[in-house]
């Protein structure tokens, strides 16, 4: 008989938001008729901006045409036209002054479905014995899996501190997700130190970089000076541009960062293991998502983008601004579109999130989903319409009177 992967009984028994599914999907089955709002799941809530949505329907149109239809996209990259749009957006963001940062280019850009996949899916091109470090709070797809690839995961707090004397893989996310907090370019540097005096690599999460307003918080670990030796960054467009359902991201990894492999000489470029990986058990993202997502880097799909984002932000200032009213302790907003805050009267976070649920018809995320450093946390995110959001502060106020 065929064995199950031995890791998988190392997990916990239930992901957070399976978990968060089932006790939402009880509560509709006994309460039909109750005014839920959802701000769990990062999930946006805006359409795909015009721009976007014209260059995916020019996309589809010519492939209905046999002379610029289009199969198998062969490079296992991506669309140079998509690559050079994502080179060019990096060229775009601001850096810290004085430096001269060496930026992706775009054969150093890998497009992906998202980040999602891609921060699970890059552990395939490491060796099963490499040590993990995963910051805690955190997205539970690092931990999880880390585990199914049968490796050991240590935990580290968001600044680094106490951090073990050697590791290998650093998983990091800035802005972070769930605490909402950004590195600045002086934090940043202490990881990236730390990663190449243990000869590790980071594998950084910007899911969420187009939030960030302020000028000492980096958009890029490839604006520190070192980063191309030690990093791999994974981006992701559902956040910033729509596409959670669209499906669309990318993953640099630039040519100076190097694996240990004895049976090629001692070493192995790590970009061209993950070509290799992708070219096996990816077949690309189709022609017309990435003519769509070429078109969020271009400039009226940039300043139409703006808009949606600001949008969400005004839900941010919402919330923080209704935390702040009660006298609730909490993180993000600024630079981030989650908002994380203390359980009032230092309550568990599962009993929090039932109390929300039941007593306000309003679904967020209990803390202690994200790692132990979240006991007693719980996470609200922006992605939601004024009016909900707005509708959503009125319930907690009137729970908590």
């Amino acid at each position: 008989m065929a064995k199950m992967n031995k890791s998988f009984q190392n997990l916990k028994q239930n992901y957070l938001f399976a978990e968060i599914s089932k006790r939402v999907g009880e509560f509709v089955a006994a309460n039909p008729d109750a005014p839920l709002i959802r701000m769990g799941i990062g999930d946006v809530t805006l359409p795909l901006v015009p721009a976007v949505v014209q260059a995916g329907k020019n996309a589809f149109d010519e492939m209905g045409v046999k002379e610029t239809f289009r199969g198998y996209e062969d490079s296992g990259r991506g669309y140079p036209f998509l690559r050079e749009a994502v080179a060019g957006y990096y060229k775009s963001m601001p850096s810290e002054p004085g430096s001269s940062p060496q930026l992706p280019t775009p054969d150093e850009i890998f497009i992906s479905d998202g980040a999602k996949s891609d921060s699970g899916n890059i552990g395939d091109i490491f060796a099963e014995d490499c040590k993990v470090i995963v910051t805690d709070p955190s997205y539970p797809v690092y931990v999880d899996s880390s585990i199914m690839g049968g490796r050991q995961v240590a935990f580290a707090d968001f600044a680094g501190t106490n951090l073990p004397e050697t590791a290998d893989i650093i998983y990091l996310c800035s802005p972070n997700n769930p605490t909402g907090e950004a590195y600045t370019y002086k934090e940043l540097k202490k990881w990236v130190d730390y990663a190449i005096a243990n000869k590790a690599v980071i594998i950084y999460d910007t899911a969420y970089e187009a939030f960030i307003t302020q000028s000492d918080k980096p958009r890029s670990i490839y604006l520190i000076e070192g980063a191309r030796q030690c990093a791999i960054e994974i981006a992701s467009l559902s956040k910033i541009a729509g596409f959670t359902g669209t499906r669309c991201g990318y993953t640099v990894v630039p040519k100076e960062l190097v694996l240990e492999n004895p049976a090629e000489g001692g070493h192995a470029n790590a970009g061209s293991a993950w070509k290799r990986r992708q070219a096996t058990k990816f077949n690309g993202v189709s022609y017309p998502v990435q003519r769509a997502a070429e078109a969020v880097f271009s400039k009226e799909g940039q300043q139409q983008i703006q808009q949606n984002l600001s949008y969400y932000r005004k839900n941010a200032q919402i919330i923080t601004n209704t935390l702040t009213e009660l006298g609730i302790d909490f993180t993000g907003g600024i630079n981030s579109p989650y908002i994380w805050f203390k359980c009032p009267d230092s309550m568990d976070s599962w009993d929090f999130f039932d109390l929300f649920l039941n007593k306000a018809n309003v679904v967020g995320t209990p803390g202690v989903g994200f790692g132990k450093n979240g006991a007693g946390r719980f996470r609200l995110t922006a992605f939601s319409t004024h009016e909900n959001t707005e509708e959503a502060m009125k319930r907690l106020r009137a729970m908590l009177k």
